[in-house]
């Protein structure tokens, strides 16, 4: 059996915990079996349980009264604590090595931006547990209103790829918000980001100031261009509203499968035992 983890990445708010409810919910309904591992020490379980949960080990409340810290701060002290105590997160786990855990990171995008904290975790599942790992982040999809918050967004999941150094993929969470502002011939130019897109905005007698003042321009434009010029990032879309027929988390959970070879680490299948013939005259 392989074992497989799934890192849960983005801004707060995008929708991450629902995104992990619904794979969640559609792996259970094809018969397979995965875990949710919570790494956000502010978070409480939902649809799902937690089955490793990191506010055993240490919460953002505790730490905030005791040291006086704010909610970042107090972020980061926990992980650091977490990385001090790497073997219990190693004693969580031994229980689940045949398992696909899918790890529900905070929101706070600093943490696997510039901060070696996420990095050094996932080195650690990857050399000393042998996890196949990877990285889904989420951008909410009402980012498409405002196209210069689109590419920062953008920018934002390519720097998390390149600090991660993980099979990525990317997620345009919440469709289904905007399906009433915007049509799916112009969502696919988000899917696939197209620099042309922040100049189109800025050529509509756009109202928003940081877009079209002239002083930001040129950086609007070089931040589309950086993005186009890499080539790395592009968005899958997820609609989590219809739970009883999601499609995007159907194809999301395919890609997923794909790029940590899930399918190559199990088991192969006991051959069906030899169906009997009836006697019969060919002749």
């Amino acid at each position: 059996m392989s074992k497989v983890g799934v890192l849960a990445l983005g801004p707060a708010g995008v929708g991450k915990t629902t995104f992990c409810n619904s794979i969640i919910a559609h792996m259970q309904s094809i018969g397979r079996t995965a875990h949710i591992v919570n790494l956000d020490p502010a978070a409480e379980p939902t649809e799902f349980s937690f089955s490793i949960d990191i506010r055993d080990l240490i919460s953002l409340q505790d730490v905030q009264e005791e040291l006086n810290l704010g909610p970042n701060g107090a972020l980061l002290y926990c992980f650091e604590f977490l990385l001090d105590n790497l073997d219990w997160l190693d004693e969580q786990i031994g229980d689940f090595n045949d398992d696909y855990l899918i790890f529900d990171c905070p929101g706070q995008i600093e943490l696997y931006n510039h901060v070696p904290v996420l990095p050094t975790i996932v080195k650690h599942l990857q050399q000393q547990l042998n996890f196949s790992l990877c990285c889904t982040y989420l951008l909410e999809a009402s980012f498409v209103i405002d196209h210069s918050k689109f590419f920062s967004g953008a920018l934002s999941a390519m720097s998390t790829m390149i600090f991660l150094e993980l099979p990525h993929i990317n997620i345009l969470s919440k469709i289904d918000l905007i399906k009433d502002s915007i049509s799916k011939r112009e969502l696919k130019k988000f899917l696939n980001p197209d620099p042309l897109l922040l100049e189109d905005k800025m050529g509509k007698n756009n109202t928003d100031f940081v877009s079209s003042n002239p002083k930001f321009t040129r950086l609007n434009k070089a931040i589309a261009q950086l993005v186009d010029d890499f080539g790395m990032v592009q968005f899958l879309p997820l609609d989590c509203s219809d739970k009883d027929n999601n499609e995007s988390v159907k194809t999301i959970l395919s890609y997923i499968d794909d790029v940590t070879q899930w399918s190559e680490g199990q088991e192969p299948k006991e051959p069906k035992d030899e169906v009997e013939l009836p006697d019969e005259d060919f002749e």
